[in-house]
Parts: structure tokens; sequence; C-alpha cells
């Protein structure tokens, strides 16, 4: 039972990815841990559940470090390259669809070539379709973006070449505000150290900036900032050989902010950008710890892991929650080796929320994605019914909300909305002044930009009770 309550002495052979390098197939480490007592050494959490175990026959195995998205029906949609196993036919890597409470998994895609790995879950776009990557194969061998249908649909929008053109990518590629998506490959050499590319609203791929190991080398995810810029980072390269934090634009104009040293806990991210302007992110070094950077690119630790019953070594990024904290996962320590779920205040209070075990997942090495019920969700790689992984749920207490796809519009513009408990009577408003003649389901609404809205909050009157949401709709 993926709930169920059992002591004793666990010994896991666990299977870790490491980078890939000179347009080599990445590959796995296995390493076998210290035997665990897995007693009662700290409280089993009543917030947290796995919701579903991976590794039955016919399903993934092993999630890795791929993101959740919400889907406008309310489920959780995500990739998986099944990273313990090599046999396609008993763990096909896939992109996949579950229900919040962890009822109905469906595989929406299955990629079944040699190395067409889909590293990095999907975005949910303004098209309603996915947008992902898979690292290794496509039509020139050197990965490709997809784009995916709810119905499981594929086209691939691009294949890399592995040159100047980019290759190998590692994460999902991101809608800007514009409507364009932006994403990273890490390259194939030090000649090709990677690459941030665009595919525009006509489907027309360019390059934005090709790395060339002096600017970083290895570039990490997107984010999109307050100011329309994005920004990432590298995992090598740069003046100190660690990794560099960057600002590009939407045509390309790319700078260097910072080049990551020892002294600020070596190589970053992937970033989020906070309301108080900053970017916050896990580094690496020793047990790892989260800094702060500036828009200037000024850097502060704001908390270093302490390791033992705490946790250490950060596998992913941060979420920013509705209550303003940030919350992460640590793959190692904890009450019984496989690592925590914390929570850390902008002002750098860390607290431990959980620790994870064999029966409902350990060694999480995902970002937490936060659902428009509140709640916090994640996976892990091993544990679970099969020892092959779990997805997870943590419920901090944090009420609905309403999100939306668009970062910006102006009156008559079009947002996409998700949520919940809509019906025909609900009233959608930006900034307090109604939206006319919404289409609204059950969680979703298409709501048109009023005329004499202003930049602030979206809110949605539901029979439940006013749902606002998670951040400020710019109107430009």
């Amino acid at each position: 039972m993926v709930a169920g309550a059992t002591s004793g002495i666990i010994a896991h052979s666990k299977c870790r990815r490491v980078p890939r390098g000179h347009g080599e197939p990445m590959k796995t480490i296995r390493f076998l841990p210290l035997a665990i007592v897995l007693a009662s050494l700290t409280p089993v959490y009543a917030q947290f559940k796995a919701i579903y175990s991976f590794g039955a026959y016919g399903t993934p195995s092993c999630p890795s470090e791929e993101i959740i998205a919400q889907s406008p029906g309310g489920n959780l949609v995500s990739s998986n390259y099944s990273s313990c196993s090599d046999n396609v036919s008993e763990h096909p890597p896939a992109t996949y669809e579950i229900g919040y409470q962890g009822a109905n998994f469906t595989m929406l895609q299955t990629f079944t070539t040699q190395y067409a790995w889909p590293l990095g879950g999907v975005t949910l776009g303004t098209d309603q379709r996915y947008h992902g990557t898979i690292n290794a194969a496509g039509a020139r061998n050197h990965g490709a973006v997809y784009r995916l249908s709810p119905s499981g649909s594929i086209v691939y929008e691009h294949s890399f070449e592995g040159g100047a053109d980019g290759g190998y990518p590692e994460s999902a590629p991101i809608q800007g505000a514009d409507g364009a998506f932006y994403g990273t490959t890490v390259g194939a050499s030090s000649a090709y150290a990677g690459t941030v590319y665009k595919i525009d609203t006509s489907q027309h791929y360019s390059v934005l900036h090709l790395f060339t190991t002096t600017d970083g080398r290895g570039p990490g995810p997107l984010m999109q900032g307050a100011d329309l810029n994005f920004y990432g980072s590298t995992s090598s390269g740069g003046a100190n050989g660690i990794g560099t934090f960057f600002r590009i634009s939407s045509t390309g104009e790319f700078t260097v902010l910072h080049d990551f040293s020892s002294a600020d806990g070596g190589s970053a991210g992937p970033f989020i950008q906070a309301s108080d302007g900053n970017f916050y992110g896990p580094n690496y070094m020793n047990n790892g710890g989260v800094v702060q950077i500036t828009p200037a690119g000024a850097v502060t630790i704001i908390y270093s892991f302490a390791g033992g019953q705490d946790g250490y070594q950060p596998q992913a990024g941060l979420l920013l929650a509705t209550d303003g904290n940030f919350y992460g996962t640590l793959n190692q320590g904890g009450a019984a080796g496989g690592g925590t779920l914390y929570r850390l205040t902008p002002a750098g209070v860390f607290t431990k929320l959980h620790d994870f075990r064999v029966e409902t997942g350990w060694y999480s090495q995902s970002t937490p994605m936060q659902h428009t019920t509140g709640k916090i969700y994640g996976t892990a790689h091993a544990g679970g019914d099969n020892n092959d992984g779990t997805i997870w749920e943590y419920d901090a207490g944090l009420a609905p909300f309403v999100t939306f796809l668009n970062v910006y519009g102006e009156a008559g513009a079009k947002v996409d909305i998700l949520g919940q408990y809509f019906d025909s009577s609900s009233v959608v408003s930006f900034n307090g002044v109604p939206a006319v003649n919404p289409v609204i389901q059950s969680t979703y609404i298409e709501a048109t930009v009023p005329a004499g809205a202003t930049t602030g909050y979206i809110t949605v009157t539901t029979t439940k009770g006013t749902l606002k949401s998670n951040e400020p709709f710019v109107v430009h």
C-alpha cells in the first residue's frame, strides 16, 4: 500500500541522473546507501500523502526533475523518462496526466525511440497544448521540442542539429508574454555550450544566444521577470568555471549578471522572482543552500542547509507559494535518510515539514508546484508501492486561488484562468472591473480584459467564496 506504515531495515538501489557531455547519451549511476532504520523518528504528518506509485508494468518509473503543470481540467500533467529503466516495454518514457487526487492515471504520449527522453516536464500554453522536449533522438538525433494536445496528438516543432542551433534540451520551454515559447539546450561540446532559443507564434525557430563557455555552459530553465526579460543560470563555465546568472531579452540582448564563485555557494538555480523583485534559487556546494540575487546581480546566501535531520543536497528549484514562503525538497538526509520537504521564509527562517520515507516516496528531486486548490505536489524518485517513486501531495492549509496563463494583456485580450468551483453565476473581475460574458467551465474560464481595467489581481466570485489570483495581472 502507498500509505502503509512499515518499519525495518531497507536498502534501496537508487538511480541518479548525471549530466551528459560532449554529445554522449545521458548516463545513470547506481549506488547503494547505507541501510536505514525506518523507525518512527519523527511524526507521520497528516498533511502529507502519496497519491500515485510509479513502476507498475507499462507505466514510467523513477521520476527525476520534471516539473508538473495544471491542466484546464484541474489535473496534474508532467513527463517522465523512466530514469531507472532502459526497458521501454516495461517502463516507457511518457507524458502523462493524473487527477489531483490520484485517480485516472493516463499516458498521453509514450516515447519508445532510443534516447527520446522527455525531460523537464511540460508547460501548458494558451493554445491549450502541452509544450515539452525530448533530450535526444528526434529527426537529427540531438533532441526536439514538441507540442502535445490533451488527446495525445503530438507535433515536433523543431529537431536540434547539435551545433549552433542547439542540442540536448533538458527543460520544457516557457511561454513568454508575447505568446512565443522560449527555452534552452545544454549543448554538445565546449564549442557549442548551450543555447537560448525562441519559437514564435508562427512556429518559426531561432537561436537568441549561443553560449561560449566564457559566458556559461549548460543553461537550465528560463523564467520571465517582471521587466519582461528572461533570466536563467548555467551549471558551469563563466569566469570561475562554476556557472553564471544571466539576463536575455526577447530579441537576444544578453548580459551575464553574475559569475558564481565558492563564496556564494557555487553554481545555483533554477530561479524564481519574488514580489520584492529579487531572484531566489538553490545553490549546490557542500550541503547546499538558498541564494538571493538582485536584478543587478548581487548575491546573498539567505540559508545554508545544515544536513543531518534537516536534510541536504537540493536537486531542483523552489516554489513561491501563496503564503509568500518558499517550499523546496532536499534529496538526502532527514530522519529516514531519504531527504526532506521544507519551508523557508524570505528572511531565511527554515522549517522542516516532512521526512521522505520509503513507504510514500523518498529522494525527491522535483520542484514542487502549487495546485489552485492550495495544495502542493511533487514527485519522489524512489519508494512507494513498487520502489520506483511516487507523486506526493502536501496540504499546508493554504486557501484555494486562481491563476492565469497570460502574463499581460490590454482591453480586448483573451485571458485563460484556471481554478475550481466555477459555474454560470461566477463573476470574473480584473482589479475590480467585471469581465463581460466570460466563457465558464467548472475549472477553466476564458475571459476578455474589460475596458477600464488596470493592473491588479484577478478575482473570481464563486459559491465557495471569492478566489484571488496568485499574482497581479498586468494591463499593458
